[in-house]
């Protein structure tokens, strides 16, 4: 049965107790319609509210809310449940529903919010000709190791391998800006041990909702990550401005550098740079 996710949008924000009662309720009228309501991301301030669920489609999934509670969703998009899983993550559900933080109290609820990370290793192809098929995949392992290591440490999960980069997805902000310098400081420190093994990477960082502009799960979060790696000089970290806001207060350097036209954006984006040469920082967000 396809999995579908859903979006709500309440002006002026929710309070968590009416929406574990509209999902209660929900759970009352499914089986009538085939339909499974498994969990549900809310943000209480911005009024968002996301629902996961197996339904025969999408019709029958807004009948669902329609009969319950008559909160229809304003959109409802077909997901992939391994694609949700890798971004999202393995989520704990508290006893109404609502999806919290890992080993997080029933009240930390987590709002659905995630940060992309993508890598890239700067200028792949012609790296290769000038080293070899074979040498070239050995750096890639260094790479994939150095990534992966970093991912581990910091609380990220891997998306996909794009070939020549990594793209991962993380909870905390955060922690994906430290797990992109630590990348970066332990590529530069394999540089300089191995000079004839050296190479560069260049980062992306952004962060939003599951369903935003587009219908797609984390499409437009997932375009400007790779948008700003794409831009990003050799062992540059670029990150959204959202990024930065959300990592207000977490001993994290950034430096501005006002709005960007991005391929495929047909408006400026604010970026800022990570300044990751410094002192290593806490792995906790």
């Amino acid at each position: 049965m396809p999995t579908y996710m859903d979006i709500h949008e309440i002006s002026g924000g929710v309070s968590a107790a009416d929406v574990a009662q509209a999902h209660s309720k929900d759970v009352e009228v499914q089986d009538k319609y085939g339909v499974h309501y498994h969990k549900y991301w809310i943000n209480e301030k911005a009024g968002k509210i996301f629902c996961l669920c197996h339904a025969p489609n999408a019709e029958a999934a807004k009948q669902v809310h329609r009969e319950a509670h008559g909160l229809v969703a304003e959109k409802v998009i077909q997901v992939e449940p391994e694609v949700a899983d890798l971004f999202l993550g393995g989520s704990e559900v508290n006893a109404a529903g609502a999806v919290v933080f890992p080993s997080g109290s029933a009240d930390h609820r987590d709002p659905g919010i995630r940060t992309i990370l993508f890598t890239d290793i700067v200028g792949s192809t012609s790296l290769t000709q000038k080293i070899g098929d074979e040498t070239a995949m050995e750096l890639l392992a260094v790479h994939d190791k150095i990534v992966r290591d970093a991912l581990a440490e910091l609380g990220g999960r891997e998306v996909k391998h794009l070939g020549d980069g990594i793209m991962a997805s993380f909870v905390s902000a955060a922690s994906a800006v430290k797990c992109a310098a630590r990348i970066q400081r332990d590529v530069a420190k394999h540089s300089r041990e191995k000079k004839d093994r050296s190479f560069q990477v260049r980062s992306g960082v952004a962060a939003g909702e599951p369903v935003e502009h587009h219908h797609d799960l984390f499409g437009c979060t997932v375009q400007l990550a790779a948008r700003l790696c794409s831009y990003a000089q050799p062992e540059q970290i670029l990150v959204s401005n959202v990024v930065a806001e959300l990592c207000e207060g977490k001993l994290l350097a950034f430096q501005e550098l006002g709005e960007l036209a991005l391929k495929g954006f047909d408006h400026l984006v604010r970026a800022h740079a990570v300044n990751w040469a410094g002192e290593d920082v806490p792995a906790a967000s």
